[in-house]
């Protein structure tokens, strides 16, 4: 029945072509033979119907004819099977970006980079290493729109996630690897949406466009998010576009409405390690630091220090190529709280931060409203790191004059101190739910009723 229904499509197709469709498989077929009259059928049948009627012989003939050039040439070509071929690496758009011909220019450009390489994967890694910086195209939220053709995005010299994966895609293509695009319409955590690429070399392999990581295939800083997708729930799903429409269709966020673009749900493949991760039990903060309000990013040394002083966690902050959602990450324990301290160059500023609950949450700070941090606080807290035994009243710390904000942070700072230093003293009587004092002791039951709100219980 499968079959029956792919050759319908195929009849459909056919009756439904006019002068230029009729020429493209002639000549497909008379360049190439069978296989190339089949991959013409294909690729007319899965094309979108506003292709059928815009797109020229010459533009679909060169598509092809580049493709097969690659198969041929490249020592990973042959190996590919022909499914993947004709879907995966045959057509010329990946979503419903402008038909801008494409495969001639990367077929040049990253022929010449691969020429050396063993395998598709060691291909795939030279040209995400490379290619971006010889087209000269970077991330930037500054580009016209998310869906830009290669052309479009090299002559801006920037784009996003969906424009670098396109050229990362097409480039593959060119050369005959098997590429396809990969993404989220939403991230299960709401922090927006992603595109990546998948590449075949014996199965897929994934990787961000222009992340390249010396370490390999399958690493990008989105596997965590993408763990937490859901199959099951559509906007949180992962999708690969396709070339063979077979019902289902890549949720575009720039065209909610478009069905032009096939696609495979492929979240399993993702979320798998899902299961294995323990929840509830950690609170992962992620932070990005930026110059003002829809300013560009900064670069900065940024550590967790609780309401001690404690540091709890320190990282460094993206700026630049790097996607809008590629943020340092700690994982804290839920309920800490304490600042959120940046470092640029010799300045210094902090930002509150807290309670945290388990599970996923954001920090955008703005360096221009943080608040610096003074020597008098970094040496009170310095003061609070020794031993509590060698802690000394006449410390220069403990007699420094002290601005009203100063006095305000030290105050917080020593009555977090005693509260840390109380429940140590005082465990075994927590633990045994019994006060002895002066040879009197108090006994107490305690239950818990309900969730506490995130700003506590109230005292009655």
């Amino acid at each position: 029945m499968r079959h029956l229904r792919v050759l319908l499509l195929f009849c459909s197709a056919q009756l439904a072509f006019g002068a230029p469709l009729d020429e493209f498989i002639a000549a497909s077929k008379s360049n190439h033979g069978a296989l190339g009259e089949k991959a013409a059928h294909f690729l007319v049948a899965h094309m979108p119907s506003k292709d059928q009627a815009a797109l020229s012989a010459q533009f679909l003939i060169e598509n092809l004819d580049l493709a097969f050039k690659a198969r041929d040439e490249f020592p990973w070509g042959r190996q590919v099977p022909e499914e993947l071929f004709l879907n995966d690496v045959l057509p010329y758009v990946v979503f419903d970006e402008p038909r801008h011909p494409w495969r001639a220019e990367f077929y040049a450009k990253a022929g010449k980079l691969v020429r050396g390489a063993r395998t598709a994967t060691e291909a795939v890694q030279t040209l995400n290493r490379q290619l971006f910086n010889l087209v000269n195209v970077h991330y930037n939220t500054g580009r016209k729109r998310p869906n830009q053709s290669p052309k479009e995005s090299m002559e801006l010299g920037m784009a996003t996630c969906t424009g670098l994966a396109i050229i990362l895609v097409d480039a593959c293509r060119a050369v005959g690897i098997p590429a396809r695009a990969i993404g989220t319409p939403l991230w299960a955590n709401e922090r927006g949406n992603h595109t990546w690429v998948e590449v075949w070399d014996g199965d897929w392999h994934f990787t961000g466009a222009d992340e390249y990581d010396k370490a390999g295939l399958n690493r990008g800083w989105f596997v965590n998010d993408a763990a937490q997708a859901k199959a099951d729930v559509p906007r949180h799903a992962i999708y690969a576009t396709s070339w063979k429409k077979e019902g289902l269709f890549f949720p575009m966020v720039w065209a909610r409405r478009d069905e032009d673009v096939a696609a495979v749900n492929v979240t399993a493949r993702y979320a798998i390690a899902k299961a294995a991760t323990p929840s509830g039990q950690i609170a992962q903060i992620g932070i990005r630091l930026f110059e003002s309000k829809g300013g560009k990013r900064l670069v900065a040394k940024v550590r967790a220090v609780d309401q001690t002083g404690l540091v709890l966690g320190e990282a460094e902050t993206k700026a630049g190529k790097a996607d809008l959602n590629d943020m340092p990450r700690l994982g804290l324990q839920p309920g800490t709280q304490g600042w959120l301290r940046f470092t640029v160059g010799a300045r210094t500023r902090e930002i509150p931060f807290g309670p945290l609950t388990a599970g996923d949450s954001a920090v955008d700070a703005v360096w221009g409203e943080l608040v610096a941090v003074s020597k008098t606080t970094t040496a009170v807290e310095a003061w609070l790191a020794l031993p509590f035994s060698k802690r000394k009243v006449e410390a220069p710390a403990m007699r420094a004059r002290l601005t009203k904000a100063e006095a305000h942070r030290a105050k917080q700072l020593l009555a977090a101190d005693r509260l840390a230093r109380l429940a140590v003293e005082r465990k075994e009587e927590m633990d045994a739910k019994s006060i002895t004092y002066q040879g009197k002791t108090l006994r107490w039951l305690s239950k818990t009723f309900g969730e506490a709100p995130k700003d506590g219980r109230s005292l009655w």
